[in-house]
């Protein structure tokens, strides 16, 4: 499982705005994810919107573009940059949110007998996940505000990984706190199983926030709904963290290569 190798045998990968892109949809990645054995050593899911695509074109984030590479998986969430890779050049890369892949997972995946850490989140999350899906071991570790900055609090959380084995570890401190965190987990070395960078997900499925309905997801919207549900937590994060990608992805149409995509014409990866 490793979405920087352009070659995979169980699924393609496109390069998408720099960043290497399994082609996989929600039941797909799912599967993939479902196929790692019980203490397999610790690879991480990203699961890549506008903004991590900003962060890594236009701020130049060296820390996410490392985080990127060592990912066992990288799967396209987000509706604008999956217009936009299908519209302006031509890539076939499957939808896979991050809120989606993460239901997929608990509902026909995860099995009572699993262990679960998280990485973020509260207790109430914790006990509307036992309580849904009936986990015997679900063990949560909550880092403090600010945690990727303090040396310590980091080290805790690594250690908290690496104590509590578990076969799937969700990660939802915020992007890219998230990605940061999952690197240096795999860099550590002595954890296992599959960390998911999900951001808001658990929320969502636990019904600790609202997620928007199926109609305002099915037309690209959801960006909407949350804004318009929390204007001034997402103003920032639609029109500063994730406008941008117009801008880059004109810039990739008009040098294909300095993204390392193909020209059109050119086969696929």
């Amino acid at each position: 499982m490793h979405a920087a190798s352009q070659t995979h045998p169980e699924f393609r990968t496109e390069t998408f705005l720099g960043a290497p892109f399994a082609c996989l949809d929600v039941p797909g990645a799912a599967r993939v994810i479902g196929a790692r054995p019980m203490g397999a050593p610790f690879s991480y899911v990203i699961t890549s919107n506008a903004s991590h695509l900003v962060r890594l074109n236009a701020r130049k984030d060296e820390r996410f573009a490392a985080a990127l590479d060592d990912a066992g998986l990288n799967v396209l969430d987000g509706a604008v940059p999956h217009l936009l890779a299908e519209r302006l050049f031509g890539l076939d890369i499957p939808l896979c949110p991050g809120s989606d892949l993460t239901a997929e997972l608990f509902e026909h995946v995860i099995q009572p007998g699993d262990p679960v850490t998280v990485i973020g989140g509260s207790e109430e999350m914790k006990r509307r996940l036992v309580a849904r899906y009936g986990i015997g071991t679900l063990n949560l570790h909550v880092p403090p505000m600010g945690f990727i900055d303090d040396a310590a609090a980091v080290e805790a959380a690594i250690q908290f990984v690496i104590e509590h084995p578990a076969r799937y570890v969700f990660l939802v401190v915020g992007a890219p706190r998230s990605e940061y965190l999952a690197h240096m987990i795999a860099r550590r070395g002595g954890a296992v199983g599959t960390g998911l960078c999900v951001g808001s997900a658990l929320n969502f499925l636990t019904g600790l926030v609202q997620r928007a309905s199926p109609a305002f997801r099915r037309l690209g919207l959801e960006w909407l709904y949350r804004l318009a549900q929390s204007p001034s937590t997402h103003f920032e994060r639609v029109f500063v963290d994730s406008l941008p990608i117009f801008l880059i992805a004109a810039k990739a149409k008009l040098d294909p290569a300095a993204y390392g995509m193909r020209r059109d014409g050119d086969g696929p990866s």
